[in-house]
């Protein structure tokens, strides 16, 4: 995951494979390798699998509203935006995840209050993360002057805050508020997949679990 102008237009012009003629465990291990490549790609499958894969999903009420949900198996890798390196990309601190993965490592992110060196950290409901304000590139300005947040023009597009974040941007701050979940017609974690790609690299996980 990176604002990096080519990997931005690499996702942009991708052409998802053809699967109509795959068998069942073709299709399931490519969703598996197209997704696994953006979501959490600097982790090996075993360290994914043990701490951050979680086969019951929750379940929704899809009568309940005029939207039908998308399936649940879009939740499959729900438990990475706990993780303390994804917060800070999502809160836009940082251009990439591994940028994010650094400032972690060099102890300039705090979980309440407290320096925490491992990026792999998983964040409670309601824990607050804070960034140095002089470690955050698209914080430009003097030191002990107001600084101006500055960001490159092709990347504004890419740039939101998911729903289950609180971002203060005066203090440098995110609140995790809770994990994703699925809504009517979407989903809460960002990905450039459809829900079919999670929901084939659900089933490829659930199996091998």
């Amino acid at each position: 995951m990176s604002w990096n102008k080519y990997n931005l237009y690499n996702i942009a012009s991708k052409r998802l494979p053809d699967t109509t003629k795959l068998t069942l465990f073709q299709q399931k291990w490519i969703g598996k390798r197209e997704t696994r490549a953006y979501h959490g790609d600097e982790m090996t499958e075993r360290q994914f699998k043990a701490k951050f894969f979680n086969p019951k999903l929750p379940t929704i009420n899809a009568g309940s509203t005029q939207q039908p949900h998308p399936p649940v198996s879009v939740l499959t890798y729900a438990e990475l935006e706990r993780r303390l390196d994804f917060i800070v990309f999502r809160s836009n601190f940082c251009s990439s995840i591994y940028a994010a993965r650094q400032l972690c490592v060099h102890g300039k992110v705090k979980v309440n209050g407290k320096k925490l060196a491992f990026p792999s950290h998983k964040v409670k409901d309601g824990d607050v993360i804070t960034v140095d304000p002089h470690a955050i590139q698209q914080l430009k300005g003097e030191k002990g002057t107001e600084l101006d947040f500055e960001v490159k023009p092709f990347s504004q597009p890419f740039l939101f805050v998911p729903e289950y974040l609180e971002v203060n941007y005066n203090t440098c701050q995110t609140v995790f508020l809770r994990s994703p979940i699925s809504r009517p017609g979407r989903s809460e974690i960002p990905s450039p997949f459809p829900p079919d790609f999670h929901s084939l690299a659900y089933e490829y996980y659930a199996r091998s679990k």
